[in-house]
């Protein structure tokens, strides 16, 4: 199986609308494989999108977190809270089909459905990972999410299994049991200063690379003590730079710098450091993918819940506005997210 978590620290870089799409698109390109969405980000956007969009979905997650157990991440950490040191054998009770409550979605996506509740049990959980008795219930607990991949991919068979994880851009235990759980690290980011100084803060939280001022915090950082207690992190697999502004068919030079400096930064990184990354061999500027503006259509698929390969270029009622998809833009975007989706 392959797992890929999708994690910035920084919110409000299209992560979420992201995963939605990948997920979806694979699912569609590949039916014999099935396509699991972990969402682990307490907002519950990936979630919402699959399940309708946000328009519709509301009731399908009152419908979800009314279950008993909740249907939902949060029902299966609440369960583990109760046996902390014990694996759920059967997790199906967690997991939902979008499908019956979206019919644009492939039949081979599940979800585990995102819940606001997981804000509210988080500190429990960190709590349980700093008890004393057993010695290692840090890591433990800390792989608790990775025990969920495992039992689901338990479940899907002899059939071929990939994992979508969707994260909350802050480095709550939510995240990290979303990171642990990934093997690799899908880092969407917009092209600006801020997205810099935030995969500077990826690479020191998860990896310990660090800055002469920074350096001393490594001692008690994560990635730290995940090395010496054995806990894998994800390598990094692709950088993803979205609403990448376009004039004339090429990135606008504003954006063109910003996305050289972060690619010159992730190179020089990699001659001291291949370890970190998926595909070690490669430059980590060969793995970055420029993802086009895509406003309106963005707007339309999260609306709705329609994955890129069911939407058309035409002028849609959405709310009361009228929201125009340009079959030029909705083309850029296909081709983008298939180069995408081609490096998974």
């Amino acid at each position: 199986m392959s797992s890929y978590a999708f994690w910035n620290n920084k919110g409000g870089v299209g992560k979420s609308f992201l995963c939605f799409v990948a997920a979806s698109e694979y699912a569609h390109r590949h039916p014999d494989t099935d396509v699991y969405v972990i969402d682990l980000c307490p907002q519950a956007n990936v979630s919402e999108m699959l399940l309708g969009g946000y328009f519709t979905s509301p009731d399908a997650l009152h419908f979800l977190m009314s279950k008993t157990p909740r249907a939902t991440v949060a029902g299966y950490l609440e369960t583990r809270l109760n046996s902390p040191f014990r694996m759920v054998a059967d997790v199906s009770p967690y997991l939902c089909e979008p499908r019956e409550f979206n019919q644009n979605i492939p039949e081979n996506l599940r979800l585990v459905c995102g819940d606001n509740y997981l804000e509210i049990i988080s500190e429990a959980i960190r709590q349980t990972s700093q008890l004393e008795i057993p010695y290692d219930s840090w890591k433990q607990v800390l792989t608790w999410g990775r025990d969920l991949t495992v039992a689901l991919r338990s479940y899907s068979g002899d059939r071929d299994t990939v994992f979508f994880i969707d994260c909350s851009p802050t480095f709550a235990i939510s995240t990290q049991l979303a990171l642990v759980a990934a093997e690799n690290l899908i880092v969407p980011f917009i092209a600006d200063y801020t997205s810099r100084l935030a995969i500077e803060n990826v690479l020191a939280i998860l990896y310990a690379i660090t800055d002469p001022h920074t350096a001393p915090y490594a001692r008690i950082a994560f990635a730290k003590r995940a090395k010496e207690e054995g806990l894998p992190v994800p390598k990094l697999h692709t950088f993803a730079s979205l609403h990448l502004t376009l004039y004339k068919g090429r990135a606008s030079k504003a954006y063109e710098a910003v996305n050289q400096t972060i690619m010159q930064m992730m190179d020089d990184i990699h001659k001291k450091h291949r370890h970190i990354f998926a595909n070690s061999k490669d430059k980590p500027s060969n793995t970055f993918i420029e993802i086009p503006d895509f406003t309106s259509g963005s707007v339309l698929a999260a609306t709705t819940g329609t994955p890129l390969h069911k939407l058309t270029p035409a002028a849609k009622n959405i709310a009361g506005e009228q929201v125009q998809l340009n079959a030029e833009s909705l083309q850029s975007y296909r081709d983008a997210l298939e180069k995408f989706v081609n490096c998974l």
